[in-house]
């Protein structure tokens, strides 16, 4: 676990003593520890705390944490003086130390409800002139710590001077042996128990040493082996994170790091961060990586974008995660009014030799005003699970619930006070996966997520409850059957809906247990079409777009009795709308969290199977579809409610006196694109019934465009934005072609829809228009094209990884996407709407509409411009084609001195052209030989041979070619057979 301390200190000895003891920032301290004065209850589960701490926070509780405190601690609390400092350190295997003074206690959490038997040992420490710290502690055993006895726990302490003390078994606290750990002038700083029972031991300037025991006990030490130095790699040349321009010398070591399950060992400087592999005996640098100014730059960047002067701390503490290490930081700029301290959480991912480039920078909304480089120093970082990205900054004042940012669930960022007089955290540290923190005033205590403050929509709760209770006593009690009953498929979507109930009321473990039971980790049908964990998330994330808002009291009579949905709140249905994108924003979290996401397969739409987290992002671009329509209803309501009512009836669906039309249209969001097939319906009956020149005619067909344009983009710009939230794993295997719904063909089909809209603007509408009508109809006809285009691409590039079975698919679609580009881009080029043709035409790279469009305008500098914008693409050779089969070989062969070269590669297959460009760029040589081929090569036609013959000898000639070559070649000259 990670504790550095919260130091001002230069690392450097101080030689004159002060009255009082001295704190490493080199000040005399004198903290009064009050006592606990009240009893806390005795459970294994945290408790909740009637205090202060909980008044201002609305999404946590502060709980108290195991049993009440030993004896001895109470007793050491009592006892300390004001030149006391106060420091403890929670570890996760469930034992913590407090140092007080000169004196350390130990003692083992209790989890059961009588504290007396809990393990507790007081030990002395070296005297020092300098304040301890509990990371200047650490206790290591042969047997995991959770378990290990007393007599087998072996405690390291050093002083900052550099004093040693081991204490081979801690059940003998007068048994240990003493040594200094020769650091030079410099501080200790870390303590951390590595492999074989020895400890490594830091200082402030970044010196590894190893310390352990011989068998009779006799303390050992050596400097780590590293190489050139724990800094080797890292050069003089980076910018500290202190400065931009500071020296080296200020290049202090800020965190140390041991991972057991690897053992690796992490070392986090000013400059850089380092990396060991380290077993029983030996140690073995891995990785020494240059952190400033990727840092720097990432930190920078996230906060002020455009900022080139940045004064940033990387703050005490990084901590090992599954998915990297997090490095805490704190960033300011001094010109800024007012100046913010700005605390991020960095994620770097460690590749084994080396670190990733890609960082993930998370800005907290913790920005208390600038005061000092001390004040920063003093926060640190918990991160109780590795799989969530929940985080907790606290100091001695406040603990802030945040997330790393690199998933997609966790907490509601929220300020927890413990400032109230006589309070302060003390120290802190993970425990059963729950940040615990030791509060001055109440001893141990947990920061939980409250229940109440759940991510669903408001009274969400309430209603998905009541749904479940229709599940049975198992489903309310939200228990799951063993692994050795079977589950109907319809019960577990209603005992999964449970799981995701708890989910939401942060109740992580309890939703992964349930998640477990009901889908086992090694579950058959992973991945398959239509496997049973597919269709159940289908089913529910349907469930919640398509809900029906039974809370609104106007649907009591319409919501089905055997519904189970996710009954919404909202009176107005663009808020029922908006609460069901935060609640499938939710379901997300919830798949993520509890492992589903990634194992989730395929399922048939459309008749065609759609990997499953497709079908997902699919809902809820329908939603943000749907939410754009709706703020079309009150500009457009007449044309809106005849296209409503249009589809109401085509799906035979009834309404209700106590609803509108578009209450229930709008609640079943998984056929908001029936609207589009309605709406050209309603635009060719408004265009048939009214007059050319009426304003009615003009502003029907600029409302559908508008309407359809803006419910495409909406959705798009979803699956654009949110493509990483639905991205397949690595591991997963290939998926089956995507075709997006904004890309269906058919019947009602958006391909249809606006191949069909396109007919109608340009056969119907635009002939009659004038110059300001045209360009509004041109410029969202071109925006609707773009949508139809671009699902084209999407579909091809689903199947361009060329897999089995698909390659004549692919073939045969491209040929569709080909014709269909052409045939919807010429009637625009034809209109001669050059603006828009070109930018459709470069989007999709329609070489044959960009050709055609310079030559109509005989613009040559675009097409250089597209040569070398598209060169990539072998533009230049689609050109000289072109002008092959056109016949216009004499723009072909004057082409300027930038496409020499391209033009001659290409003229290799037309020697009967290429002998042309060599004359044209004085290439004379390699014209005499092209007319030399060509005219052996000629058999049937004496008078060409002759010709040719006779231009390759004017050629040769006109070359460099040797007067003794040019004989030669003239006397080996002979005249084949002609063919008469």
């Amino acid at each position: 676990m990670f504790s550095p301390r919260p130091t001002r200190c230069s690392g450097r000895r101080q030689s004159s003593r002060v009255t009082g003891r001295k704190s490493l920032a080199g000040t005399p301290t004198g903290l009064l520890f009050s006592p606990r004065r009240t009893s806390l209850a005795s459970r294994s589960t945290p408790t909740r705390v009637q205090s202060y701490s909980t008044s201002e926070a609305l999404h946590f509780d502060v709980q108290t944490f195991g049993s009440s405190l030993p004896v001895k601690v109470m007793e050491a609390l009592t006892m300390a003086d004001a030149d006391d400092q106060i420091s403890v350190k929670v570890d996760e295997s469930g034992w913590a130390w407090m140092v007080c003074g000169e004196r350390l206690i130990i003692w083992k959490i209790c989890q059961t409800a009588v504290a007396k038997l809990s393990v507790c040992k007081g030990l002395q420490l070296p005297t020092s002139e300098f304040v301890y710290y509990a990371d200047l502690i650490s206790i290591s055993s042969p047997s995991p710590l959770e378990t290990s006895t007393v007599q087998s726990i072996s405690v390291m302490a050093v002083a900052p001077e550099g004093t040693a003390r081991f204490w081979p078994s801690l059940a003998h606290e007068g048994n240990y042996a003493e040594t200094v750990v020769d650091m030079g002038e410099n501080l200790c700083n870390f303590v951390v128990a590595v492999r074989g029972g020895s400890f490594i031991v830091s200082s402030y300037k970044g010196q590894l040493m190893r310390l352990g025991a011989d068998l009779s006990g006799k303390p050992l030490q050596r400097a780590l082996q590293q190489g050139q130095g724990v800094l080797s790699g890292i050069g003089r040349r980076v910018s500290s994170l202190f400065g931009m321009l500071a020296p080296l010398t200020n290049n202090n070591l800020h965190s140390v790091l041991w991972v057991g399950e690897t053992g690796c060992l992490y070392t986090l400087t000013t400059c850089g961060l380092s990396k060991w592999e380290v077993d029983e005996v030996t140690e073995h640098q891995v990785l020494s990586w240059d952190s400033s100014r990727a840092l720097t730059e990432s930190v920078a960047d996230a906060i002020w974008v455009s900022r080139t002067t940045l004064y940033m701390n990387v703050v005490l503490r990084y901590f090992v995660r599954l998915d990297g290490l997090v490095v805490l930081a704190a960033a300011w700029h001094p010109s800024d009014s007012p100046c913010l301290a700005y605390f991020c959480l960095v994620t770097l991912l460690d590749n084994g030799n080396n670190i990733s480039e890609e960082l993930s920078v998370e800005v907290t909304k913790y920005n208390p005003p600038f005061q000092s480089e001390d004040a920063l120093q003093a926060m640190r970082l918990l991160l109780p699970l590795a799989s969530s990205p929940a985080a907790f900054l606290y100091n001695e004042e406040l603990v802030f619930a945040c997330s790393t940012g690199t998933g997609r669930g966790g907490l509601p960022e929220e300020k927890i006070p413990f400032n109230t007089p006589g309070d302060r955290l003390r120290g802190g540290g993970c425990c059963a996966n729950l940040p615990v923190f030791f509060s001055q005033n109440s001893g141990l205590v947990a920061v939980v997520a409250r229940e109440s403050a759940s991510m669903l929509p408001d009274t969400m709760e309430d209603s998905l409850c009541f749904s479940l209770a229709g599940a049975g006593p198992e489903a309310t009690a939200m228990e799951t059957p063993t692994r050795m009953e079977p589950v109907a498929q319809e019960d577990k979507t209603k005992l999964l809906k449970a799981a995701f109930l708890q989910f939401c009321r942060n109740d992580l473990v309890g939703a992964q247990d349930m998640t477990d039971e009901l889908f086992p980790p090694e579950g058959d049908g992973d991945g398959e079409v239509g496997g049973e964990l597919d269709l159940v998330v289908t089913r529910i994330n349907l469930d919640l777009v398509d809900d029906y808002p039974a809370s609104d009291p106007r649907w009591a009579e319409s919501v089905p009795d055997e519904s189970a949905g996710f009954p919404l709140t909202s009176l107005i249905i663009l808020h029922q709308l908006e609460d069901k994108m935060k609640a499938h924003g939710c379901f997300m979290d919830f798949l993520l969290q509890v492992g589903l996401l990634d194992r989730l397969g395929q399922t048939t739409v459309r008749s065609s199977p759609m990997a499953t987290r497709l079908l997902l992002c699919e809902h809820a671009e329908k939603l943000q579809a749907a939410m754009a329509l709706k703020n079309h209803h009150a500009k457009h309501s007449e044309l809106v409610n005849r296209a409503i009512l249009i589809a109401l009836r085509k799906s035979n669906a009834t309404v209700s006196t106590s609803l509108t039309a578009a209450d229930v249209f709008f609640r079943e969001v998984s056929q908001i694109s029936s609207v589009f097939e309605c709406l050209l319906e309603e635009e060719e009956r408004t265009l048939k019934e009214n007059p050319v020149d009426s304003v009615k005619w003009a502003e029907v067909v600029l409302s559908v465009n508008t309407i359809i344009k803006d419910m495409l983009q909406a959705a798009g710009q979803y699956r654009d934005t949110k493509a990483s939230l639905y991205r397949a794993s690595e591991s997963t295997t290939a998926e089956p072609e995507y075709i997006p719904w904004t890309a269906s063909s058919g019947l009602g089909g958006v391909r249809t829809v606006i191949a069909r809209q396109h007919e109608v603007i340009l056969r119907d509408v635009y002939p009659h228009a004038d110059s300001e009508l045209r360009n509004g109809l041109i410029e969202q006809l071109t925006a609707l094209l773009d949508v139809l285009l671009g699902g084209y691409v999407a579909q091809l590039t689903s199947l361009r990884p060329g897999r089995p079975g698909q390659q004549d698919h692919y073939i045969t679609l491209e040929m569709e996407y080909t014709q269909r580009r052409s045939e919807l881009l010429a009637p625009l080029l034809e209109l001669g709407q050059y603006q828009w043709v070109a930018a459709l035409a470069e989007k999709y790279c329609d070489f044959d509409i960009l050709v055609q469009m310079c030559e109509q305008t005989d613009n040559q500098n675009r097409l250089q411009h597209y040569m070398a914008k598209f060169a990539d693409q072998n533009f230049a050779d689609f050109l000289f084609r072109w002008y092959m089969e056109k016949g216009k070989r004499g723009k072909l062969l004057s082409q300027p001195i930038a496409q020499h070269q391209q033009l001659a590669s290409f003229l290799q297959s037309h020697e009967h052209l290429s002998w042309l460009h060599h004359i044209h760029v004085h290439d004379f040589s390699s014209a005499h030989k092209t007319l030399y081929g060509q005219a052996n090569m000629e058999t049937r036609y004496f008078v060409k041979k002759k010709i040719l013959l006779a231009l390759s000898k004017l050629t040769a000639l006109a070359s460099d070619m040797p007067e003794a070559v040019m004989k030669k070649q003239n006397t080996h000259q002979w005249t084949p057979h002609i063919t008469t």
